[in-house]
This record gives C-alpha cells, sequence and structure tokens, in this order.
C-alpha cells in the first residue's frame, strides 16, 4: 500500500559564509492516510526545518540537499514552483504557532476565506461562503456567519486559532502539518486545540504531523512519535511504547522533564547541557556530552537507527547493544 507522504533519507542545509550548515541530517519516516504523528525536540533539533521542507517553504540559504519527499506519488523536492503551490494550502495544509503571524490584521475572517478557496478553487463567493461558514462550524466557531464579517482581533487566541484550523481545512487536504500550535494558549484552550485536531483527522481520515517540545501534548494526539535531536532521529515508534518505556537517553529525559513526571515539592527535571550547535556537533553521537549512560564508543562512532523489540521501534543509541532494555 502506497504511504501518504515518505521522507527517504532527507538532508537540509543553509549555506552560511563559514560554511553550510546541516540542519536537517538523514530523517527518513512513512505517514498513512488518517495517521497521526508527533514531531518531537528541543528547539534546534530541526523539527519545524523538517516541516517546512515538506511543503517548499525552506527559503534561500536553506535547500535540501538530498533525499526524497513522496506525496501522493509525486516528490516534493523536485516540483517547480507552480506545481508545489497546487499541492501546498490545498493537499497540504500547515497550522502555525501564532496565528496573529497567519491572519491578515486589516481583513475580516471572511474575506480571508473566501480568498484561500478562491485561489485553489473555481468558486463562486456565494459558494465559497458557504463552504467558509460550515468549516467555522466544523471548528464550533459559534454564530459564523455573523464572525465571517469580524476581523482577527475581535477573537480571543484560541478562537483565533481555530479559525486558522479552519482555514486549514478549507480544501479538505489530505495532509495537516501543525507547527506548535497550542504554544501560544493557556492548558485548558490547549486541550480544546488538541481535541478539535484529533476529531477532525479522525473524521476526515486526514494525517497529521504535530510538530512540539511537548510529549505530554504528543501522547494525547499521535499515534505515532518521531524524536530528533540536533537534526537526526534517535527514536521512533508507536507513542504508547515510547511513552512507557522510552529506550533513548534523549526521549527518557525528555519524558522525565514534564511537571508531574517527579514527586509534589521536588524540583523539576532538567535534561543537563545544551543542544550542540549545529556548525560545531561533538564527533560520535550528537548527545553523548549530555548523556548520563555514555560509553566510550559514543565519542567515537555514530550509532545506526536500528530496530528493537521486534519492529515496535527504531533507536540510535550504543546502549541497545549492551542492555537488553536500554536505559532504564
Amino acid at each position: 500500500m502506497e504511504h501518504l507522504l515518505e521522507l527517504q533519507n532527507i538532508v537540509v542545509r543553509f549555506a552560511l559564509r563559514f560554511g553550510d550548515l546541516t540542519a536537517v541530517d538523514d530523517v527518513s519516516f512513512t505517514l498513512d492516510r488518517g495517521e497521526r504523528m508527533g514531531l518531537v525536540g528541543e528547539s534546534g533539533a530541526g523539527k519545524s526545518v523538517t516541516g517546512f521542507s515538506i511543503i517548499g517553504l525552506i527559503s534561500r540559504p536553506g535547500y535540501i540537499a538530498s533525499g526524497r519527499i513522496l506525496f501522493e506519488g509525486k516528490d516534493l523536492a523536485h516540483l517547480d514552483e507552480e506545481e508545489l503551490r497546487n499541492i501546498r494550502g490545498n493537499r497540504i495544509s500547515m497550522i502555525f504557532q501564532d496565528p496573529m503571524m497567519t491572519l491578515n490584521p486589516v481583513l475580516t475572517i471572511g474575506t480571508q476565506m473566501i480568498e484561500t478557496l478562491k485561489a485553489h478553487r473555481d468558486i463562486s463567493d456565494n459558494d465559497a461562503e458557504a463552504m467558509a461558514v460550515d468549516r467555522l462550524k466544523m471548528v464550533h466557531i459559534p454564530s459564523p456567519e455573523k464572525r465571517l464579517n469580524q476581523y482577527p482581533h475581535e477573537f480571543s487566541g484560541g478562537m483565533r486559532q481555530r479559525i486558522v484550523i479552519a482555514i486549514a481545512l478549507l480544501t479538505d487536504p489530505a495532509l495537516i502539518i501543525a507547527d506548535e500550535p497550542t504554544t501560544a494558549l493557556d492548558v485548558t484552550i490547549q486541550a480544546e486545540i488538541l481535541d478539535l485536531l484529533l476529531e477532525l483527522c479522525e473524521s476526515a481520515k486526514t494525517g497529521l504531523i504535530l510538530i512540539t517540545h511537548d510529549l505530554a501534548v504528543v501522547s494525547q494526539v499521535t499515534e505515532k512519535i518521531t524524536v530528533l535531536y540536533a537534526g537526526k532521529i534517535v527514536e521512533t515508534g508507536s507513542t504508547g511504547t515510547i511513552i512507557r518505556d522510552p529506550m533513548h537517553p534523549y526521549t527518557r529525559g525528555l519524558i522525565n522533564a514534564l511537571p508531574g513526571s517527579g514527586h509534589t515539592g521536588d524540583r523539576l527535571n532538567q535534561i543537563p547541557g545544551m543542544m550542540p550547535n549545529l556548525l560545531s556537533i561533538p564527533p560520535g553521537c550528537s548527545f553523548h556530552p549530555r548523556c548520563p549512560f555514555r560509553m566510550d564508543i559514543c565519542s567515537k562512532q555514530n550509532p545506526v537507527l536500528t530496530y528493537h523489540q521486534g519492529l515496535e521501534r527504531q533507536v540510535a543509541c550504543f546502549l541497545m547493544e549492551n542492555r537488553g532494555r536500554g536505559c532504564i
């Protein structure tokens, strides 16, 4: 069966004055129709760059150095701009972190939604307005006919993000890429937005890539997780398996750092050190300077992403060769 999306050994670089910086290094994964995946890691791990590369939003000096991005059988990495524009915003939609950066403050919601539809469909204004009202109803915006005539500043943060999701749904996309869609929202609204994304993906069989640093968010919505560190995949597998039994020390550190993972009154856990500068990644495993389980080999060789526990997950860690259950 053909996957909805398949990344094959994608490498994304930025050509800088003092040398090329590799932001995404040999990343591969698949996503099926209706499947939900979390792309997880700290700032600088390569999550957003991976998402942007899928829809061709890597601008100069960035470029896809190698690899293939297969979406519904087409290699997006090698399409011209016009062909890519027919897919971007049409078959693939993106939800960004800050809705106020997405929405035009001087245009009404209705104008923005109708313009989006007419950019991708041969449709009348009346039909476009009817579809806009329908999508606002889908994301539970009250009085949608009235809301079409309002401006972004007249909505709360949570309502604005719902509108952004409604715009993303206008063209019935096969895939939604959501880049930190709940970071700017309070906890209650976060839960509502996540429930909404889950509901929409399940009802419309829409694929979802949820980009976030928060494993708690991922555990609520996704079916599988891909963990990135310094541009490389360090662990990938089903969400339940990884949350219950993380094998890579970095994944373990992310889970232990979640509020509520310790006892009341204890200091919050944190991973020591910082993500390495992508221009000077240490030799061997890029995580080894921060790893409490590092061995001599970790500073000399780069671990290969290999299958463990049958075919349930892949892990890039030398601990797997020395411990049956990894780092725990």
